[in-house]
């Protein structure tokens, strides 16, 4: 495959504030790759840095195959569409489309005929002749997107996008993101703190933190193999739960706080500290012998889910019957040895 934007190296310095740290990324040509993280683990500098509009420290940036070294923003060929629509509100839809092309010197016949084209894809035909105050937001973050696309250009950037829709818009905006994304061929990168968009839009995920990347690789392949206590933590809702843990002498048994006992598939170092990880959802309500018990503290139901969560908050568990259960019970939990992930306490790494 052909790297349609490849980072190497990149730092990115304000003054004594150190925001990227040696990143490297390749993005494939027709990929969509999501940057995902916390607020403030550098994301959105790193988008900026490929839109330019953020300067790199140091490191090299390549669009195309062509280095993007000094080149300004307008002249990298790449459309961002921001957390804020930025429509003018004096221009119908079609002007607000149509806009970038009329700039360029395209003429009006021309350009009328790419904004009808741009608006049968994004499903904007009725609306051409509206302003912006007479749309609902998905419309214009749809107009948005229309008149980033109506350019043509070689890489789309996202921006948090969806950050101003409610729930139910978010889920139908991001499944029209990612269908115009495979009916265009595009190359679209897409900054977000929320890994339920990342894992449901992405080809590629690339999970920031503190300005570095901690993990980047298919959504399913940092679900099933977190390298850190940090991505389990992040990927995946509910999030991971976390146990302190011990390995017995044998290497080949899980020992809790609690004194309950888990047999493990594979051996590990025996006598170490270690953090179990186990998803909620991998945990089940026990019908034969238990993995190990807990009190419950909180049930909440969600018609299709109940949570089960324990006395001291440490542990959830997802299932997708009713809980004939009630807060206080004492409940056996199981769960498969072969879903358990161990992290060293220290360093958060994965064993």
């Amino acid at each position: 495959m052909t790297a349609q934007i490849e980072l190497s190296h990149i730092q990115k310095h304000y003054g004594s504030f150190h925001a990227l740290k040696d990143v490297s990324l390749r993005i494939e040509k027709g990929s969509f790759v999501a940057l995902v993280g916390p607020s403030g683990c550098g994301k959105s500098t790193l988008l900026r840095s490929i839109a330019g509009l953020e300067t790199i420290s140091s490191g090299e940036l390549s669009i195309a195959g062509k280095t993007m070294t000094g080149v300004p923003p307008r002249h990298r060929d790449i459309a961002m569409v921001f957390q804020s629509y930025a429509l003018y509100p004096h221009m119908t839809v079609e002007e607000n489309l149509t806009y970038s092309l009329r700039l360029h010197g395209v003429g009006k016949a021309e350009a009328k005929a790419k904004a009808a084209e741009v608006a049968q894809t994004t499903g904007l035909s009725q609306l051409l002749p509206r302003y912006p105050r007479q749309l609902s937001g998905g419309q214009r973050q749809r107009v948005a997107m229309g008149r980033a696309i109506i350019r043509n250009p070689k890489a789309f950037l996202f921006d948090e996008p969806l950050s101003n829709l409610d729930a139910a818009l978010r889920v139908q905006m991001r499944k029209e993101i990612r269908a115009l994304h495979d009916r265009l061929g595009a190359t679209s990168v897409y900054v977000t703190h929320d890994q339920i968009e990342a894992m449901t839009m992405a080809d590629w995920v690339v999970v920031m933190r503190d300005g570095i990347i901690e993990q980047q690789g298919r959504p399913l392949d940092l679900y099933d193999h977190p390298v850190n206590r940090f991505v389990a933590g992040f990927i995946g809702s509910p999030a991971m739960n976390f146990v302190e843990a011990q390995i017995a002498e044998d290497g080949t048994t899980l020992v809790l706080k609690t004194g309950e006992r888990i047999a493990l598939p594979r051996q590990v170092e025996p006598n170490r500290a270690v953090t179990a990880g186990m998803r909620p959802e991998n945990l089940t309500i026990a019908n034969g012998p238990p993995s190990f018990h807990f009190t419950i503290g909180n049930i909440e139901s969600t018609g299709s889910a109940t949570y089960l969560t324990s006395d001291d908050g440490a542990l959830q568990l997802v299932q997708s019957e009713r809980a004939n259960r009630a807060v206080g019970d004492r409940v056996g939990v199981s769960i498969d040895p072969a879903q358990i992930h161990l992290f060293d306490p220290q360093s958060g790494k994965r064993i």
